[in-house]
This record gives C-alpha cells, sequence and structure tokens, in this order.
C-alpha cells in the first residue's frame, strides 16, 4: 500500500534533528502539558475519532509548517486510554497535482469501518470549495491512499444557494449502504444538515436538508443563534441510564453555529430522527465557553461509551500564536450522557484520574461575605473537586490562577438567586485574567439546573487550557497569566452563606516526556 506521503516542501525537519518549530512551541508557559495538543504548529477540529481494535485513535486537523490555519492535514495520535497519546504519522497530505481534490487542504471528516477497511470521509478543498473524498486505510489505520473517484460528490445541491458545503457525519444505514450528513446552510434561511445516501461510499444521492434553521428567529448576538450555516454536524442517539421507556426525543444533533467566516459557538438538538427528516424538541447550548469549544466529534467506544472531544481555540492573537510556534487544544474527552431532564450531562472521563498528584483535602466549611478560605494546590496544572451548597441569594467565587497581589486572577463566580427554585448562575470572569492587554477577556456565563442550590464543582487548568464543570454543564475557556507567580486557589464568600460539603485537589502530572516530531515515523 502506497501511502499519502508528504513533499519534500511540506517536510522542514530531518530525521535525526527535531524541528525548531517544536523547540519554539514547547518552551512556551502557555502551552498545556495533560491536554492533547499537536506537536507544534496549528491544531483545529478533531477528526476520525474511534476505538479501533482496542485503541483509541484521535485525528485532527493540523498544520505542521506554522501556526496558521493553512494547507491542513490530517494529523493523528493513538492511546490505549484517552489520557496518554502517542503520535502517529501524518494521516492524509494535500494532494501534490493542482487538480488534486484536496490539493489546498484535507478538511474535517469521519472515520467509519467498511465491512473492515477503515474509510476516512473528508472534505478535500480546491480553491475556495470543499467536496467530499475519500480515502482507505491499513489495518493499523496509519497508511492512507486517496481514492482515485475523488472528489465522490462533485457538487453541492444545484438547487439550493449555499453558504458553504463542508464536514461529514456518516454512519451505516439500517436497511443497508450508507447515510451521510454535510453541514451546510441556505441563504435567507439558515444552517441545515444534508442528508445523502449511498451504497459503497463513493457513489452518493441526495436526500434533501434533513432540518434547516432560522437564522432570523433571534438576535445575532445570542449565545444560542444558530448561525448561517452549520459545521461539523454529528448524529447519535443517547438513551437515558436506567430509563425502562424509550425516551420522546432520543437523538443529539451537535452542531457548530458559523457565520461569514467566524466560529460562534456549538449547540445542540434534541429530537428523533427517521428516515429523511429530523423533528426537533428544544436546541440547547454544548459549552457555555461559546467559541472556546468548538467543532466537536463523538464516538462510542467498545464500552458503549460517548466521548467527545472539542477544539480549544485561542484566546490571544493570530500574531502572538505564530510567534509562539503552536495554536489550537484539544478538549479533555469527555463523557457524554443524558440527564434526567433530557439534556446532555458531561464530564471528564474517569482515566484522567490516573494523572492526579499530592492530593489535598479541605473538610467541611461555611463562607459567608468577606470570608476566604485557600488551602488547595496551588498551580497553573492542577485539577479541583468541590461540593458546594448555596443558600437561596448566596454567591461564591472560586478564584484560580491568581497572583499573590491577585493583579492576576481568574474567577469562576457561582450565584443563586432569591428565588429557591430559579436556576444557579455560573460566571467566568476574565477581566483581570492577564495583564497582556491584547488577549481575549470578555466573559462566558450560563444557567445551571440544581436541587437545593448543591453544585458539583470541577475545574481542571492547565496553563492556558481551562475547563469547568458544574453539574455536568461545561465551560471551557482559555487564559493567558502573564506572571510566573500566577497559582493561587481560592474560595471567597461573597454574599449570603455558602456550605463547602467538600473540596479537594491535585497536581496533574504531563502526558508529554520525550521529543515530539512534526512528522511522526512509525
Amino acid at each position: 500500500m502506497n501511502p499519502l506521503l508528504a513533499t519534500d516542501e511540506d517536510r522542514p525537519d530531518s530525521p535525526d534533528q527535531p524541528d525548531a518549530l517544536v523547540a519554539l512551541a514547547e518552551g512556551d508557559r502557555h502551552r498545556p502539558r495533560f491536554h492533547f495538543v499537536s506537536p507544534a504548529g496549528w491544531l483545529n477540529d478533531p477528526n476520525g475519532l474511534s476505538h479501533w481494535n482496542g485503541v483509541y485513535h484521535l485525528f485532527y486537523q493540523y498544520n505542521p509548517l506554522k501556526a496558521v490555519h493553512s494547507r491542513i492535514h490530517w494529523g493523528h495520535a493513538t492511546s490505549p486510554d484517552l489520557i496518554t497519546w502517542t503520535d502517529a504519522p501524518v494521516a492524509l497530505v494535500p494532494g501534490d497535482a493542482a487538480n488534486a481534490a484536496d490539493a489546498d487542504g484535507c478538511w474535517s471528516g469521519v472515520l467509519v469501518d467498511d465491512h473492515g477497511v477503515p474509510t476516512l470521509v473528508y472534505s478535500g478543498r480546491r480553491g475556495d470549495r470543499e467536496l467530499p473524498c475519500v480515502a482507505v486505510g491499513s489495518m493499523d489505520l496509519t497508511e492512507w491512499v486517496a481514492d482515485a473517484a475523488n472528489p465522490v460528490i462533485s457538487a453541492p445541491p444545484a438547487s439550493l444557494d449555499l453558504t458553504a458545503f463542508r464536514d461529514h457525519c456518516v454512519w451505516p444505514h439500517p436497511g443497508g449502504g450508507w447515510r451521510q450528513l454535510i453541514g451546510s446552510g441556505i441563504s435567507g434561511q439558515g444552517g441545515t444538515a444534508l442528508l445523502y445516501a449511498s451504497p459503497d461510499l463513493r457513489n452518493w444521492s441526495y436526500l434533501g436538508p434533513l432540518i434547516v434553521g432560522d437564522s432570523g428567529d433571534r438576535e445575532t448576538t445570542a449565545d444560542d443563534w444558530t448561525g448561517t450555516m452549520w459545521e461539523c454536524v454529528d448524529l447519535f442517539r443517547l438513551e437515558p441510564a436506567g430509563a425502562d421507556d424509550e425516551p420522546v426525543d432520543p437523538d443529539i444533533l451537535v452542531f457548530s453555529a458559523w457565520d461569514d467566516g467566524v466560529t460562534r459557538h456549538t449547540l445542540y438538538l434534541t429530537g428523533r430522527y427517521s428516515g429523511t427528516r429530523f423533528d426537533r424538541t428544544a436546541l440547547h447550548r454544548l459549552d457555555y465557553g461559546g467559541r472556546y469549544f468548538y467543532a466537536p466529534q463523538s464516538t462510542q467506544d467498545a464500552r458503549g461509551r460517548r466521548v467527545m472531544f472539542g477544539w480549544l481555540q485561542e484566546g490571544r492573537s493570530d500574531a502572538a500564536a505564530e510567534t509562539a510556534g503552536w495554536s489550537g487544544v484539544m478538549s479533555l474527552p469527555r463523557l457524554v450522557t443524558r440527564a434526567p431532564d433530557g439534556t446532555l450531562h458531561q464530564q471528564p472521563v474517569p482515566e484522567l484520574e490516573t494523572l492526579r498528584r499530592d492530593h489535598v483535602r479541605l473538610g467541611g466549611f461555611t463562607l459567608t461575605g468577606g470570608e476566604r478560605r485557600a488551602g488547595l494546590t496551588r498551580g497553573d496544572q492542577i485539577d479541583i473537586v468541590a461540593e458546594l451548597q448555596l443558600e437561596p441569594g448566596s454567591e461564591v467565587e472560586l478564584i484560580v490562577r491568581a497572583t499573590q497581589d491577585e493583579a492576576e486572577r481568574t474567577v469562576i463566580r457561582i450565584t443563586r438567586p432569591g428565588d429557591a427554585h430559579g436556576d444557579i448562575a455560573l460566571e467566568l470572569i476574565r477581566t483581570a485574567s492577564s495583564l497582556d492587554p491584547t488577549v481575549d477577556a470578555t466573559p462566558r456565563s450560563g444557567p445551571i439546573k440544581h436541587v437545593d442550590g448543591r453544585i458539583d464543582l470541577r475545574v481542571l487548568a492547565d496553563h492556558s487550557a481551562l475547563e469547568i464543570f458544574a453539574n455536568g454543564q461545561p465551560l471551557a475557556c482559555r487564559v493567558y497569566p502573564t506572571r510566573e507567580d500566577a497559582q493561587g486557589v481560592e474560595f471567597v464568600g461573597v454574599r449570603g452563606r455558602v456550605h463547602v460539603r467538600e473540596a479537594a485537589s491535585w497536581r496533574m502530572a504531563d502526558i508529554w516526556h520525550s521529543p515530539r516530531r512534526l512528522w511522526p515515523a512509525l
């Protein structure tokens, strides 16, 4: 089998000398150490996420040449446990022929098992068009050959005025053959997922839009505006654990709202998929971090778990990322389940706990307005869990990444309204997260459902990557403190009474130890 090979122009490093770009990236103090990051250069969407023959495979959008979104390849890494990763050879490289369907980039897609043959379905970019392409792999998923028929769909539907046409969700149809969703948008209407059918992954018939959004049904600034195009659609069925009756809305359609080149946020619809329709029941925000958790992809592993990764975009300028030699972080792997109310419940996979070191535990205590409590693990690479109970009208803050004088600090604020039955508010306040005025400091927030003011809080800080989980609702973001003493952690009572039933923290171990290569070898 002849793999897709990089040209000499693509390969900036030699076999015996790690590339200077890797050394540059590794020297950046904002680079995470227990999240997945590419060896250097550019990383965006997770692709081809799968559990194949007992091994987890994470492919991703990758530019090994520099930290900019250009000439996109497919990076590849493998893991036995979703936590420790080994770089595998680059899977897809843009075609070197000018007329190749992917001459200007191998964009997002999926991995499917075609009767034992690993097959990638992805968007090949040439010029300003993205069209579906196919590549077939070796059984260990390390060598890939692009199909001679690419693109396997020659053009978008001529009957529609589309805003874009890319990214794929593919599954075997129970009656035989395959179904595919391609992210798109209809001009003047809204985002959509276009449905196709095929007997063999090469010959596709257009069936119509599965569902069409309405880009005019709310303000374009709203946190749940559905955009003018849907990127990275992901359709899956998720039954509630322990339920005897089939839910009314068992299916989930995830999409990332895009508008005229701007990545907005990721949303999901609950509803029911049947044949050529998706009957929606409700729209929800997937992650309160907005664009900081974007283009997610999920898979079901051999244990039956729904596992999801997303792209944590940068919050600093493109120029700063390019100077640092790297851009983009993969989220921690999340387990996705159904909450009793039908929404999604998300939490880091339990395997992450194997990275915990130096356990610190605080017993129960109560905070009132103005009271402070330190004692948890300080650092820029930590895991914190806390069980909180907020009385009506109370408010508490967990401060992380704080300097000794609090000139820099990141504030996680949790507020329960006086109305005992109202949702609790989760806020991330970054106005003092960095003394660098060029980094993004816009707030992030959202409501948290609760029972009697109870909040199970999990906070994972990994240098510039920050992921917060409150009662299974995530908020992912990025922070860039400038000072080396931005290590402090502290609870602060703001008003009312907040009972901290228990709090614990750990230092998190690195998952990266040996020098990495832009072009990993077998």
